[in-house]
This record gives structure tokens, C-alpha cells and sequence, in this order.
């Protein structure tokens, strides 16, 4: 009876799909997984756990259902003929196995299983792909979406995958850039798609009743010492959870061994898993501790770094909510200092703290200390760190050292926590990791595997004190760990020596401030000349398209050798002493008054950047920071934003104002506002003829204009894309009537950014209009977009685009950060020309009367005069700073009017190559100048806050007025027809209207920073539409600037939005047209908005009903360009190094 007992339960703890099919079985109707999409907001009643309004949530039925559709598709898949057993499999096979893998295999009756990449974030998808896989009788192979492609695409190579799981829905397939880049089978998969049941979904044969066992279920790559990833071949037996039922939060990284534990130990206990968006713990970590006092978490995983990052939330108003449900906090990856675990004591009285200690190859954790016992260990033992423990069940660890020292040793594990070794791609040789000992003793004799017993040779070192426990003591090799993530030192070395200007490399491990580990990279360069910082960004910039950002060092040093010791190798220990980058300089602030400073400072750089925190090191541009941001900062400090230019990290922008400070006390006041709520740095002048921004700093703070800051690596923030395709739709918008479907007459007009238009005549824009797209559709129905085709652009592409129509053909011109500039077919995406500048091109390009030349500036200062048809130079002017303005045609005059960052703008004669009138405006001018042809006016605004009208009815020009208001302008200036009134938009969130004589009509304060220009367009010939930071979208009533309405898209605009005047969308023949406004937001995502033109015609009161959501699309880019949209078809630069073309889809 006991030995039928004892089989009964061996047989009920088989294999994980039978568990998770028991569990779940017991527990169809309760939630297994809530999908926290954009955090909490509106609890619903009575719901334990706590569900929200936008959250999705899945039960263990759903789970059930999606797990036995998607094992159905993955068998027909993998196997030739659609059985219903598991695979056979073949023997262990050592051209892809290693002997390190052979040795747990004593039997013939094991198979080597088919690998199956999963490429998605935590999410439902993710778990369900793992079930599934795992049901089929294969392993799993993890393919974090934050790598850079190159490593994704390494590793599916080496691994030999059979097949990449991605998140989404069927049509992704075809376009994924995987498919493009991997001769890997790509399947999509997405719960969002309507799931077939299998007929027999229960019918396959489990992977414990197939009569032969596989040799792992899943591989993990690690990064290696041999200077590449390595492939950990881990088995199922350790992947059994703790058996507790707990609400938990599925946060960690699947490139990180926790997550398997994290989501496993709560499918197979039937617990509840909350999931919180990906993108957000990325960019504010202290999102965390939200998540966890809204959904009460039970149980939460983390690596102790991320812990230290988010005790300022712990230590706010939330301590209470969080304490009070937190029951386990468990804690691996990373030394638990103790001066950590003193002040979580404090803060989390009632909740149990768990140290672990392990790496992938023992499946994550192998020992665990339990912190109640802490105090009493303290006792008797000085401590620095917190014990990392004893074995776990299943586990056996011993410390191999010296005879003479039988407490002190290096950690090897044996057990059924140990993988099975290595995978490797072609290789026979057997792994120095495993090893045979004596089991159950203590010895020196690891090198003569003469015991019985496989171990794992771990490579730390440990002391074990008299209570059993061990306390973690180092490593001797060059492996570390940064975030809880484990790296080798030499991966990083050999990915820097690929770089075509490295010659050698070396790269070191630092203490830095808060005990952080900071990574220094020391580089010997080619050619010497190059040895600057520059250099230093663009190799950055191609290291992160390498490397995970957590193996990207904080700091880059040139030298012009590497120190070598007397057996020839590089002397690691003498770099550490040499660098300067320690905690006695560059992280110690001296007193109380720098430390303020430098609080201010990274305040700023926060609120710019979107990011919860920055180091004293951090770059600003290298963190995703660009011109708009960086006035931001200038405008929230009070300084000049070529300071940033010059002095782009906290550290070195602080030394220079403090410098500043003391060479400017002769004629100007320093003072800090640092009260509660208030981080800026105000300048206060004797002269009252100054503003904040008219002080220029000395000499040395000023970059001359001869100098190039145009090559500053700017990164982008999300995943770069690495295909270059061309995509042709079968159906998108092909009405007939539409104007990219007819054969147009000869005509020349321009369209560009806040709907500019210039047209060669009225008879033109007539025309054109009668191309316009009518489409009936239902209010409250939406579509959708699809890509049509894209133009690579070697960089991020800032700019917005300028359509130009001319003759019967349509081009496109747009630069980039590459400083390519292009002529594009609008149609097809071809490139007509390109021409590299001189300068990255952030600003649009403008066309001349004629049509015969384009016009675009740069970084160097240059204003180039393009051939339309060969974009051969016809013309260079120089000027004395970087121009980030969209030169503005006067095509009475031939004349362009262009501003520059040095503060001028400039009138340039086009027909006779030269500079007709020049105006200081007191600041950098970002914004488009605008031109009132009906009155003979010319506006054009300054970061100073100067706003000036100039007369150009005749020459000699002059100045009309000059106003003054304070506060920085960076967005174009708009003219509302017919009155001529002056739409200006400033840093701080207001919108101005003035008509011509500079007074004020009418005033409204957004609800956060504006830097693009207000849209007008003559299809709304009321609304004056503005973009603000905040997310939002405001329509103004242009006489009076009554709020008409407010759209929010919940993420940042930087770009100003665009009315397509060529689509109608018609639901009633007795009401107007409705009209289609894009707007993009910085995070990459294109809206396209319904505004409800009858309805807005009477509206008297602001009415949310007036626009709706009509389609959306989510670019891979952070989007700063202006789109332009013209009959259903959509033009926009994305900070994914692509010009996109997407078209309306019907």
C-alpha cells in the first residue's frame, strides 16, 4: 500500500503540464493572470484581487483553452504529418550537445528536444507559448525583445531553433523583422485573436507518458567568459515553485533565470499573476511599489539594486499599503548589503525577507537565508552582507578550497537544481564547469573527477560560519553582476575590438556611488586624431545595437597603450588604480551647496528626459535627450542651452555653473531657489534691459562657431529595426477620385508640417481639392493603419517631411541625424537623389517659388540651396550657429527667411546669392518665422521669449514692434486667415494669440510644456489646434480662444499634428463632413482622431464627444517629426532611423 501510495505521487508530480493542467483544472473561473495595462485606476467593486478599468484579465479556463489551441498549432508545425503523439526524438547527438550534457544521460530513452524561441515581454502570451511548448514535449528558448537584434539573431543561429514564437496577430508574420532576418520559421501568436479549439485538445500523450524523457526543456543564454553567450540546458526537475498560494507580480526580464520561478510558482499553485506594463517599469522603476500597493501583492521577486532604486517610494506615502500586504519579499541576484536590509527591517516590519544565492546553471537560487534569523548571526559575527544561507531542498553545496582553510572555499552545487550542462553549436569538448566529487565531503581534489557526483563549479567563493549558513565573499575570475544580470567582463572586451576603430580594449569593474557597480571601458583607437568625445558617443551609439544596455559601460576612456604585467598580459589591477572615476571624485559632491545644485540639475534632466533618475555620468544626449529636450532643461535651469551642449552630464554641467558662478559675480547675482516644489536656477541682473536668457556666459563656456557639435551620438530609446523594406499593400485606400490613384495635371504646390501649404496658384489648390476622398463611414467605427513603405535614413530621423507636387509627380524631401538629406517618389518610396551635408538635419526643408530648388539647414550652421532634380549644391549660406528653423519662402520677394541658434535671422535673395537683411532676436530660434502676405508682416519668435514683427512690404525692411514675453518660444508661429492674428505657443504651456499690433486677444494656459507649432488648417477654419507634452490635444476657438475641446493620447507630444484637407468622412448626407488629424506622440505611437465638424460648428462649451480615437498605429521609434498627411496617406521621420509612408486602411 505504501509503495502504490509512494508511485501515485511520483505519477501526480510527473512533469509541469500535468501540473499546471491539475491546478488550473481545480480553478477554471478564477483569474490567473491580470494584464495592469497603464495602472490603476478605477477599482471595480467587490473584485479580489483588485481589478481595474483598463486591465485585462484572463482565467485559468482562458489559460487552459489558449494553452491546448496553441500545442495543436505547434505540433501540426513541427511535425511533417499532424500526430498526436509527442516526438520521438533522436539521441543525444555531441556535434549539438556537449558531454557536458551527456553526462545526467544514462539511458537510451532520451530524446534531444526541438528548440522553440519565444520572443515577447512578460506577458500572457509569454506563459502561455512556455506551457505550450513545454506540452509538446520541446524546450523553450527565451528571446528577450530589449536585446539588440544582432544578439537575438546570434542566438537563434547558435541554438539551432526550430521555430521563434513572437507576440501578435497573424498578418505580423509576414512583416516582422525576423522574418526578414532569420531564416527561422516566425509564428505570432496573440490572445487578442480568436483561438480554435483543438478537437482533441487533451489527446497528445503528456512528455512524462512518452516512454523516453528529453534531455532539457529549456536553454538560457548567459554571458560568457569565452567572449560569447552561453547556452545553459536546463531540465524540468528544478523548475518546481514554492507551494504557496499568493498574489504575485510578474516584473523580471525572461533573459532573467527569476522569471521562470516568478510566473511558475504561481501557474502551478493556482495563484494570481499581476503583470504590469513592461515599458513603464523600464522607465519609472519606482512603479513598483504602485503596483504593488494597488493589486496587494503577496509575494514580490527583486534584485537588491532595484530595491535600493525605489526606497524613496518605500519611504513615502505608500510604506502603509505596502507593508501591510507584502508578505515575502525575496531577494537573489545580487550581495543584500546589510545596510540595506537594516533599513527594509524598518520599513517592512511584518514582511519576510528571503536571501537567495544561484546562477542559471543551478536554475536560479540553490541557497536561501532567512532574515528573522539575521539578528541573531549578528551576535557573534561582524558582517557586511547578508548570509546567503544553506542549501534548498533537492540542492547539495560544498566549498572546495585549501586544506588549511576548511571554512572558506569556492561553491560547488550538486543536485537536482543543476542544469544540464552547456549547449553548444559544434563542439565536443567537455565543460570545466562540471565536475565529479566525492558526494556528500569536503576536498581538494576538484581537478581528478574522482567522486560519483556531478557539481557545478560556480566560480564564487564563500565562508561558511559556525551556524551553517554561508556568507558570499567574491569571485577571482572577471564575471560580475550588475542589476541581479551575470556578465563576463571579456564578452564585452571582445564585442568592443569588433568596432572598426578599436585596437584593443580593456574594461573594468568599479564600486561606485550607493555601492552601484559601474563598468570603465579603456580603448586604444587607430587613429589617434579621433581621441575625442565624439568618438567616444559614436562608439557607445554602436554598442548599444550590440550589447543589453546593462553591458553598455557608464564611461569611456582613449589611451594610447594598455599597461601590461611582466607575463605580457593586461594589468587589470594597475587600471584600477589609474582611473579617476571613483567615489572620492567624480560621486562625492563637497558640500551642502553643491549637492544642492547638482539635485536641481538632475531634476531637470529628469522632468526632460522621462526618466525617474539619472547618475552624475549619465549623458543627456546618450540617454535619448535631443534639441527639444535639451531647451527644456535650459529653460528649467535659466541657462544658456549651449552650456548642455558643451557640458551634456550632471557632473560636469554642475563644475561649470559653479565656475560660472564665481566669474560672474562682478555683474550679475546667483541665486538657487531650492524651496519644496521649486528646482530652478534664477539669474537675477542689475540691468533691467536683461532676461534670464540674455546673460552670455564668458568666453571659455561658449562653443565657437567654427566648432562641430553636430555629431553628438543621439540613441534612440526604443529598439532600433534592422531591415530595410519595401512593403506594397493589396488594398489601402484605392477609391477612385483619390489623388494617389489618378493621373494627375501638371501642377507645383508644397505641403508641410501645421499644414503649410504653397501653392503655384489658386487654381491649383482648386484642383487638388477636387482629388479629395470621400468615405462613408459610420461615427464610432474605427479602422486601421498599415505600413505602406519605409526609407532607411542611417539615423534618427527628427525632421518633418515637405510633399512636394510638381508636374504630374509627387516627391518627398527629409533629412536626418546621418546628415543624408533625400529626394523621395511619395508613391512608391524610392529614392530619387541623397546628398550627405555637412551637419545633422533636424529642421523641414522649404521649396522656392519656382519649384527649382530646395532649402534646408543643419548642425553646421549651413543653409543649403538644392537642384530639385539632382540635389546638386546651387548655394551655401553660412551662419553662425546650428539652424534648427524651417526656412520660410517669400515668393513675392524670392526671398527665404531663415533663423539660426546664433540668434539672428537672416532674409536670403535666392536669385542673386546673397543676404539682403539680417535681425538679432535676442535668443535661438527654433520655430518657422511666419509671413502675413495679405498685411505685409513677418513674425518670428526666440527662446529669449522675444517675439518681433518686422515690415516686408517694401525695402528697406523695418521693425514694427518687439514683444517681450518672458518665457522661451520653440514652436512655430502660425497666422490665422483672415484677420491675420499670431498664434504663438511658450515652453510653459501657454497659447497666445496677438493680432498686428502685439496686443494680446486672447491667453490660455495648457496643462504642460508646448514646443511645437499651433495647426490651422482652412477644412477647420475656427479650431486652432495645439499639442502639448502633457499628452494632450487642445482645439481653440479661434476669435476668442474658447476651449472647443481636449483629446488625450496619455503619452508626451512633441510634434505638432496635421488636418488631412484631401479625406472626407461622410456618415449623413444632411451633416458636414467629418475630418481625419494626426497626431504622434513621443513614445512612437500615430493617432489618427475623428473630429465631429457639426458638432464643433455649435459647440459652445468644451465637448469630449466632439473627437474620437479613429485608428492607431505603434511605431518601434520615439517620434519628434511633424507628420504630414495628404488623402488617407501619412509621411513621418521616427527615431527608429526610418521615414515611414502609412496609409489609412479601409
Amino acid at each position: 500500500m505504501g509503495d502504490k501510495s509512494q508511485q501515485q505521487q511520483e505519477q501526480e508530480h510527473c512533469c509541469i503540464s500535468h501540473e499546471f493542467y491539475r491546478a488550473a483544472s481545480n480553478n477554471l473561473e478564477k483569474i490567473a493572470v491580470i494584464h495592469a495595462d497603464g495602472g490603476p485606476g478605477n477599482s471595480r467593486e467587490s473584485m479580489n484581487p483588485p481589478v481595474y478599468d483598463e486591465d485585462q484579465c484572463f482565467t485559468f479556463a482562458h489559460l487552459l483553452h489558449s494553452v491546448d489551441s496553441l500545442t495543436s498549432r505547434l505540433r501540426s508545425i513541427l511535425s511533417t504529418a499532424h500526430q498526436s503523439q509527442l516526438p520521438t526524438g533522436s539521441s543525444i547527438d555531441s556535434e549539438h550537445v556537449g558531454p557536458s550534457v551527456e553526462r545526467k544521460i544514462e539511458s537510451k530513452n532520451v530524446y534531444t528536444p526541438k528548440i522553440i524561441g519565444i520572443y515577447m515581454p512578460p506577458s500572457v502570451e509569454y506563459i502561455i507559448s512556455v506551457l505550450s511548448v513545454l506540452r509538446c514535449g520541446e524546450a523553450f528558448l527565451p528571446l528577450d525583445p530589449s536585446w539588440p537584434n544582432d544578439r537575438i539573431l546570434s542566438i537563434v543561429s547558435t541554438s539551432n531553433a526550430h521555430l521563434v514564437i513572437a507576440r501578435g496577430c497573424h498578418p505580423l508574420e509576414k512583416s516582422h523583422w525576423l522574418v526578414d532576418c532569420s531564416s527561422c520559421p516566425l509564428l505570432c501568436f496573440s490572445m487578442d485573436e480568436r483561438l480554435e479549439r483543438c478537437i482533441y485538445p487533451s489527446s497528445f500523450l503528456w512528455p512524462c507518458e512518452n516512454g523516453k524523457h528529453r534531455s532539457f526543456c529549456y536553454l538560457m543564454y548567459t554571458s560568457g567568459s569565452t567572449g560569447k553567450p552561453k547556452g545553459v540546458c536546463g531540465t524540468e526537475q528544478e523548475l518546481y515553485p514554492l507551494q504557496e498560494e499568493d498574489l504575485v507580480l510578474f516584473k523580471t526580464a525572461i533573459s532573467f533565470i527569476d522569471h521562470l520561478q516568478e510566473f511558475l510558482s504561481a501557474m502551478l499553485t493556482s495563484s494570481t499573476l499581476v503583470i504590469p506594463p513592461s515599458n513603464e517599469l523600464k522607465e519609472n522603476v519606482f512603479s513598483i511599489v504602485k503596483y504593488v500597493k494597488a493589486y496587494s501583492i503577496n509575494r514580490l521577486t527583486a534584485v537588491p539594486s532595484v530595491i535600493r532604486a525605489i526606497l524613496p517610494a518605500l519611504q513615502s506615502q505608500y510604506t502603509e499599503g505596502v507593508s501591510s500586504s507584502l508578505k515575502l519579499l525575496v531577494l537573489s541576484g545580487e550581495v543584500l548589503p546589510l545596510s540595506l536590509w537594516n533599513t527594509l527591517s524598518e520599513l517592512l516590519p511584518h514582511t519576510s525577507v528571503l536571501n537567495l544565492y544561484g546562477s542559471t546553471e543551478v536554475s536560479g537560487d540553490c541557497t536561501f537565508f532567512d532574515c528573522k534569523r539575521l539578528r541573531m548571526i549578528l551576535e557573534t559575527e561582524t558582517l557586511t552582507s547578508v548570509p546567503i544561507g544553506v542549501p534548498i531542498f533537492n540542492c547539495d553545496v560544498v566549498l572546495v578550497g585549501d586544506s588549511d582553510m576548511p571554512t572558506e572555499g569556492e561553491i560547488y552545487v550538486g543536485g537536482l537544481c543543476v542544469s544540464n550542462g552547456y549547449f553548444f553549436e559544434s563542439s565536443n569538448i567537455m565543460s570545466t564547469d562540471y565536475l565529479k566529487l566525492h558526494q556528500n565531503s569536503i576536498c581538494n581534489c576538484a581537478s581528478s573527477n574522482c567522486g560519483s557526483q556531478f557539481y557545478f563549479r560556480t566560480g564564487d567563493f564563500a565562508q561558511r560560519l559556525p551556524s551553517g549558513d554561508l556568507v558570499f565573499l567574491g569571485r577571482k575570475d572577471r564575471t560580475i553582476k550588475l542589476n541581479g544580470q551575470r556578465m563576463a567582463l571579456e564578452e564585452i572586451e571582445n564585442k568592443l575590438r569588433e568596432h572598426t576603430d578599436v585596437v584593443d580594449d580593456a574594461v573594468i569593474s568599479l564600486k561606485g556611488h550607493g555601492q552601484g557597480v559601474l563598468l570603465e571601458a579603456f580603448i586604444v583607437l587607430k587613429d589617434k586624431d579621433k581621441c575625442n568625445e565624439i568618438s567616444k558617443s559614436l562608439i557607445k551609439s554602436w554598442m548599444v545595437s550590440k550589447l543589453p544596455l546593462f553591458m553598455i559601460p557608464s564611461r569611456f576612456v582613449f589611451k594610447e597603450s594598455l599597461p601590461v604585467s611582466s607575463s605580457g598580459k593586461v594589468d587589470y589591477a594597475l587600471l584600477e588604480c589609474s582611473t579617476s572615476f571613483n567615489t572620492n571624485g567624480q560621486f562625492e559632491i563637497c558640500d551642502k551647496e553643491d549637492s544642492d545644485l547638482m539635485q536641481v540639475i538632475k531634476k531637470a534632466f529628469c522632468a526632460a528626459l522621462m526618466v525617474e533618475e539619472v547618475s552624475h555620468d549619465d549623458d543627456f544626449f546618450l540617454m535619448g535627450g535631443n534639441s527639444i529636450s535639451a531647451a527644456h532643461v535650459s529653460h528649467k535651469l535659466g541657462i544658456d542651452i549651449r552650456l548642455l551642449y558643451n557640458y551634456p552630464t550632471p557632473s560636469n554641467l554642475e563644475m561649470a555653473l559653479l565656475e560660472k558662478k564665481v566669474s560672474l559675480n562682478s555683474d550679475a547675482n546667483w541665486n538657487l531657489n531650492l524651496e519644496a516644489g521649486n528646482g530652478t536656477i534664477l539669474y537675477s541682473s542689475k540691468s533691467a534691459t536683461h532676461d534670464l536668457f540674455s546673460l552670455k556666459p564668458r568666453g571659455w563656456l561658449l562653443r565657437t562657431a567654427n566648432e562641430n557639435n553636430a555629431n553628438h551620438g543621439v540613441l534612440s530609446k526604443r529598439l532600433k529595426v534592422n531591415l530595410d523594406k519595401y512593403v506594397t499593400p493589396e488594398c489601402v485606400i484605392p477609391r477612385h477620385g483619390c489623388l494617389w490613384n489618378s493621373v494627375l495635371k501638371p501642377v507645383s504646390c508644397s505641403f508641410s508640417r501645421c499644414n503649410q501649404v504653397l501653392c503655384g496658384g489658386d487654381h491649383v489648390m482648386k484642383y487638388l481639392h477636387e482629388l479629395t476622398w470621400s468615405v462613408e463611414v459610420p461615427r464610432n467605427e474605427k479602422w486601421s493603419m498599415q505600413e505602406l513603405w519605409k526609407v532607411h535614413m542611417d539615423s534618427c530621423v527628427d525632421a518633418s517631411p515637405l510633399v512636394v507636387f510638381k508636374d504630374s509627380d509627387i516627391y518627398l524631401f527629409i533629412g536626418s541625424h546621418s546628415n543624408k538629406f533625400l529626394c523621395i517618389d511619395a508613391k512608391s518610396g524610392s529614392v530619387e537623389w541623397e546628398i550627405k551635408l555637412e551637419g545633422r538635419v533636424e529642421c523641414s526643408a522649404a521649396i522656392v517659388a519656382n519649384f527649382s530648388q530646395v532649402v534646408v539647414g543643419c548642425y553646421k550652421g549651413n543653409i543649403y540651396f538644392l537642384d530639385f532634380l539632382n540635389g546638386q549644391i546651387c548655394w551655401t549660406f553660412q551662419t553662425s550657429g546650428e539652424v534648427k528653423s524651417q526656412p520660410v519662402v517669400d515668393k513675392h520677394k524670392q526671398l527665404i527667411w531663415c533663423g539660426s541658434h546664433d540668434h539672428n535671422l537672416y532674409a536670403l535673395d535666392y536669385i542673386h546669392h546673397c543676404c539682403v537683411y539680417k535681425l538679432p532676436c535676442g535668443g535661438s530660434i527654433y520655430g518657422s518665422p511666419a509671413i502675413d502676405e495679405g498685411h505685409g508682416k513677418l513674425y518670428v519668435a526666440s527662446t529669449s521669449g522675444r517675439l518681433t514683427a518686422i515690415s516686408i512690404k517694401a525695402f528697406p525692411f523695418y521693425t514694427l514692434w518687439v514683444l517681450e514675453l518672458q518665457v522661451p518660444v520653440f514652436g512655430s508661429l502660425s497666422i490665422c486667415p483672415p484677420n491675420g492674428n499670431v498664434i504663438c505657443c511658450l515652453v510653459d504651456g501657454q497659447v497666445v494669440a496677438l493680432d498686428s499690433t502685439g496686443s494680446i486677444i486672447w491667453r490660455y494656459r495648457t496643462g504642460g510644456p508646448v514646443f511645437a507649432g499651433a495647426c490651422i488648417s482652412n477644412v477647420l477654419p475656427t479650431q486652432v489646434l495645439i499639442c502639448c507634452r502633457n499628452g494632450s490635444v487642445y482645439s481653440f476657438e479661434m476669435v476668442k480662444g474658447n476651449l472647443l475641446w481636449e483629446y488625450n493620447a496619455g503619452n508626451p507630444i512633441t510634434a505638432s499634428a496635421y488636418v488631412d484637407e484631401h479625406l472626407k468622412l461622410v456618415y449623413d448626407p444632411l451633416h458636414l463632413s467629418d475630418r481625419l488629424l494626426c497626431v504622434c506622440t513621443s513614445t512612437g505611437s500615430l493617432y489618427l482622431l475623428r473630429i465631429e465638424l457639426d458638432l464643433a460648428k455649435n459647440a459652445i462649451q468644451p465637448r469630449t464627444h466632439l473627437v474620437q480615437e479613429f485608428a492607431r498605429l505603434d511605431l518601434q521609434g520615439d517620434i519628434f517629426s511633424s507628420p504630414v498627411m495628404i488623402g488617407g496617406r501619412i509621411f513621418v521621420g521616427c527615431r527608429d532611423d526610418y521615414l515611414h509612408c502609412i496609409a489609412v486602411d479601409t
